[in-house]
């Protein structure tokens, strides 16, 4: 648990540790390629450290520089620089960078690897693209800690750079809700519990883990998004242009999509 009482659920160690085998299992890992590959393209970039798209008006000289912002255990940071990219990870959880920095170095992939909370870090004009992926957006109880964490971002990214977002649109929460469900993962079971809240502002989530005669459970609120409400708070944080899609196949945010990600030029 939190050494701080007043910690917020997301500060909770422990919580990301237990869970980490099933929000991170082989199914999340086979999609890594996919999503890097969408990066890649939304980014407007190739393999060469150029640009593709017509709104840059000078190719890059050196690899483009990424940010995973709320990296995790670094499976998309890896990839990315893999791919060739000069890449920088962001969590709040230092075991995970702890794993993440330990396969970066069995691989020889030079990712920077920092611990930092996204309302505070800043790198002001330096990154070409920051992603925020996998549901890693509206953990605090404030909105305008969102805001902050937009915010900088738009002041990280260098002029005409790219910010993606991807997480689960309120729209495909609401069409796909279930209140209750149990499956099997990694070796464990799992019991997920779901209320929506204040109109499907919040999403409750009670999460129950249990392996053997282990059992753990966690409690946490998450703030939801549907397209237009997230646009509108990343056109206010700064960002001028934006694009919605409904998977990294550039498929449109519709009533089959089964992600939402915006991509926002600076």
């Amino acid at each position: 648990m939190p050494k701080n009482k007043n910690a917020q659920w997301f500060e909770d160690v422990e919580f990301w540790e237990h869970f980490a085998p099933i929000m991170f299992d082989d199914a999340h890992w086979a999609e890594v390629p996919a999503v890097a590959n969408g990066i890649t393209s939304f980014s407007q970039f190739n393999i060469y450290g150029q640009t593709q798209g017509k709104d840059w008006k000078e190719p890059l000289t050196s690899a483009p520089k990424i940010l995973d912002l709320c990296c995790g255990p670094g499976r998309i940071s890896a990839e990315l620089a893999r791919t060739g990219f000069s890449v920088t990870g962001v969590d709040i959880t230092e075991s995970f960078l702890k794993a993440a920095r330990e396969d970066a170095e069995y691989e020889k992939l030079d990712i920077e690897y920092i611990q930092s909370d996204a309302r505070e870090f800043v790198r002001s004009d330096y990154f070409d693209t920051i992603v925020n992926l996998y549901i890693s957006f509206g953990y605090f109880a404030d909105q305008n800690n969102d805001l902050k964490v937009l915010r900088n971002v738009y002041k990280s990214l260098k002029k005409n750079g790219t910010f993606i977002i991807e997480t689960l649109g309120k729209e495909i929460i609401a069409r796909d809700f279930i209140e209750a469900e149990w499956f099997e993962r990694a070796g464990y079971t799992m019991l997920t519990e779901y209320e929506p809240l204040d109109s499907w502002t919040f999403l409750k989530n009670r999460w129950i883990l249990i392996k053997g005669s282990k059992r753990l459970e966690k409690t946490f609120i998450q703030r939801l998004y549907c397209a237009s409400q997230l646009r509108a708070l990343i056109l206010e944080a700064g960002f001028e242009k934006t694009e919605i899609y409904g998977d990294w196949d550039e498929s449109p945010y519709d009533q089959h999509a089964n992600k939402l990600i915006i991509v926002c030029r600076k």
